[in-house]
């Protein structure tokens, strides 16, 4: 059964103050940590056991005797075996108890499993606990068809290997590192059997994934993933922010494209398949004449995630775009909490926030404010679920 969000907010309503902010320690924490210790929170990271020293040591949060940081971001890491330990009712209620706030990422949804963040997981999140679900495209309802319900722009869906006439993306995950993509391209019935047939063999996909995978229309142009920020404590005509925009970094794709297409050809024949891991992402702007459609595309994806997932968005979200040959955004996923991509601003904030703010506005600051000002004028429940 499903928390009700009320419960959360007096959960929340019984903290003692000041609260901290803590997350899972991955994808983008480091963004978290950074902006709510530049906001005066203390911060806490639920790490893996041999991934922590990131945390612990390296970007670990010293303090001067007024408690001022001087160096670092992450005041405190506990380490478990596996991430989803977190979910236990001991741990929980040290969480609890220390008033903590977690901001879900990517490595949440991920490592904690999705029904048990739904109904177990009695800690306050900063953001749309209900919308966390339709990232995960094997479910019946998932971004797609929050998507499709606001009449925004996705790519054209193939419905069957047979139909495929012209380039294709091939979208499943990984056969065994399920955070990470399967995904390949084709442009003919015959070409999907032979790659998949490759990529089964190596056990890079597997079947069941495969029967079903979602095949779209591959869109010729640059990827644009834009980072927006949506405040329920603003007025509406302010509440939607733009504040960067980003590319991914994705191997082994990044490294043939550097390569001349006769040394491509040459590469032996189980390196030519390029592999769409994100291993690192890069800054972007984008065409001034553009942006009025990105927000336009961003206010009716507020709107229609409010009308079918209440409270709908709270905080950050991005939608990962290609700009189709006329420079049109076309959605080809979403992310309905803070991005992976918001790392590339740590600190030194987003060029477009920056220039709304006024300061250096990264995601993970913009993020600690709004707790701020959600504490300060008795509204944190408006930003809980």
């Amino acid at each position: 059964m499903r928390l009700d969000r009320a419960e959360l907010q007096s959960i929340a309503a019984g903290y003692a103050r000041p609260v901290e902010v803590g997350a899972i320690g991955s994808h983008s924490a480091l963004d978290i940590a950074d902006g709510a210790v530049g906001e005066g929170f203390r911060t806490l990271l639920l790490c893996e056991i041999g991934r922590d020293l990131t945390y612990r040591r390296y970007f670990r949060c010293v303090r001067d005797a007024n408690g001022q940081p001087v160096r670092g971001c992450v005041d405190e890491v506990w380490s478990y075996p596996k991430f989803a330990e977190a979910l236990q009712p001991e741990v929980q209620q040290k969480l609890r108890e220390r008033s903590v706030l977690l901001v879900p990422n990517r490595a949440l949804s991920s490592y904690l499993p999705l029904d048990a963040i739904e109904s177990e997981l009695r800690v306050p999140l900063v953001g749309s606990r209900r919308l966390l679900r339709i990232e995960e495209r094997s479910e019946r309802e998932n971004y797609y068809t929050l998507l499709a319900a606001g009449g925004l722009p996705t790519p054209e869906l193939v419905p069957d290997p047979k139909a495929i006439a012209g380039l294709v993306m091939v979208k499943l995950p990984h056969a065994t590192r399920r955070l990470e993509r399967g995904f390949f391209t084709c442009s003919s019935p015959a070409e999907y059997a032979e790659r998949s047939g490759r990529l089964l063999a190596e056990g890079v996909i597997r079947a069941d994934d495969l029967a079903h995978a979602r095949i779209e229309r591959y869109i010729v142009g640059p990827v644009f993933n834009f980072n927006f920020f949506f405040s329920p404590l603003a007025p509406r005509e302010d509440a939607l922010e733009l504040l960067g925009v980003d590319e991914r970094r994705e191997s082994s794709l990044d490294g043939l494209v550097r390569l001349p297409a006769a040394q491509q050809l040459s590469l032996p024949e189980g390196t030519q398949m390029p592999r769409y891991t994100v291993v690192g992402h890069g800054s972007l702007t984008v065409r001034e004449s553009i942006l009025e459609e990105v927000f336009r595309l961003g206010e009716r994806f507020v709107e229609v995630a409010r009308e079918r997932y209440p409270p709908g968005i709270i905080g950050p979200f991005c939608l990962q775009t290609c700009l189709d040959p006329d420079g049109r955004p076309v959605i080809f996923d979403v992310a309905v909490r803070i991005g992976g991509g918001t790392n590339i601003h740590l600190s030194t904030g987003h060029p477009y926030a920056n220039a709304l703010w006024r300061e250096p506005m990264s995601s993970g600051h913009r993020l600690a404010q709004e707790i701020r000002r959600a504490v300060a004028d008795g509204r944190l429940a408006e930003v809980l679920t």
